[in-house]
């Protein structure tokens, strides 16, 4: 059962009640940094703004080659986020400009604008998923198949990078445990393994001779992580399809954990008995544990994980303090009751 609690927030951090209860109001907030345009002497978007930030884009845009009119119909009926409770926060949303364009996608480049900057006229259809391992109904799904049975929801979480950068970021998506239990995975599945697609054409870092990832990239669960009502399958943001840097078509978006466990562009979905590699734990396991939950107790090797960085930053960095699980400890801190955090980072 997920216990709905108000989270500790810095005052500094929270949206006045008034413009809170209006949904789209907030979400003008969140949203005027990136424009820079438009702006009211009261500090929230003019209408003209407001509609620029919050239209649906067109494919070049999303920096996709097309833009499934199914999936932009299904978009558009999205549920939206509650109103309370850990689907949800009141801190400021950050801007879709720093959203889209300050990304880690190494498939990319390594760089924070590298995936912006190359992912030019991605291919998204045809699109597949393979599922593997222990499950009654393994298969080749297409996109519409993986997607048609599901209704999307809107959900506003916190994200949080192991390099100390923070934001909070409006998903659309819907929950893993929905799409799991379709494929019936059997008593030995234990984990939940994902990968993305390798394809040097829609992936210029793939052909680098000098990457540090042993592609494709790997990312894993355990399955009571997997099976949990926060984590998500994402498929949006900010109103649209997910843009190709953000990873399109299909993301996993695991609010505790820090972002390295959000795999994007996912093409397999694997159910095995034993705990998978992952690929930064093979790259440094010393530096980047399976679990990766978010812990300011536990310092990096080479930086504190105490405060992070919340985006966008001007000429100060705005730092504030890291909340256990990301600020989800109520909702998962017992999926680790009597671990240790230390050993099982």
């Amino acid at each position: 059962m997920i216990i709905k609690t108000k989270k500790d927030i810095p005052s500094s951090e929270i949206t006045s009640e008034s413009s809170y209860k209006n949904r789209r109001q907030f979400l003008k907030q969140g949203a005027n940094v990136a424009m820079g345009v438009g702006v009211t002497a009261s500090g929230l978007l003019s209408p003209t703004a407001s509609a620029q930030i919050m239209a649906p884009r067109s494919a070049a845009q999303l920096n996709l080659a097309s833009k499934p009119e199914w999936l932009a119909q299904k978009m558009a009926n999205t549920t939206p986020v509650p109103n309370s409770g850990p689907y949800t926060t009141n801190e400021m949303l950050t801007p879709y400009q720093d959203v889209t364009n300050y990304n880690n996608f190494y498939e990319y480049g390594t760089g924070k604008q590298d995936p912006s900057n190359n992912a030019r006229n991605f291919q998204m259809e045809p699109w597949s998923v393979e599922i593997t391992g222990e499950v009654n109904k393994p298969g080749i799904y297409t996109l519409e198949d993986i997607l048609s049975p599901h209704t999307f929801e809107e959900r506003i979480y916190r994200h949080r990078c192991v390099e100390a950068w923070s934001m909070v970021i409006p998903w659309i998506g819907f929950p893993l445990g929905d799409l799991i239990s379709r494929f019936e995975p059997t008593g030995n599945a234990r984990f939940v393994e994902f990968q993305t697609l390798v394809d040097n054409d829609r992936f210029p870092e793939q052909n680098s001779r000098f990457s540090t990832i042993d592609w494709p990239y790997q990312e894993a669960l355990r399955m009571d992580e997997a099976m949990h009502p926060l984590t998500l399958i994402g498929v949006g943001v900010y109103n649209d399809i997910l843009p190709a840097q953000n990873g399109a078509p299909l993301r996993l978006i695991v609010p505790w954990k820090y972002g390295i466990k959000g795999i994007k562009s996912i093409v397999r979905i694997n159910f095995t008995s034993e705990m998978p590699n992952t690929s930064w734990n093979d790259i440094s396991a010393r530096e980047y544990g399976f679990y990766i939950n978010v812990n300011p107790e536990v310092s990096h090797p080479r930086w504190s994980q105490a405060t992070e960085r919340r985006l966008p930053s001007g000429l100060f960095d705005r730092r504030i303090e890291t909340q256990m699980f990301n600020g989800y400890a109520e909702e998962v801190a017992h999926l680790y009751a009597g671990m240790d955090l230390r050993v099982n980072h």
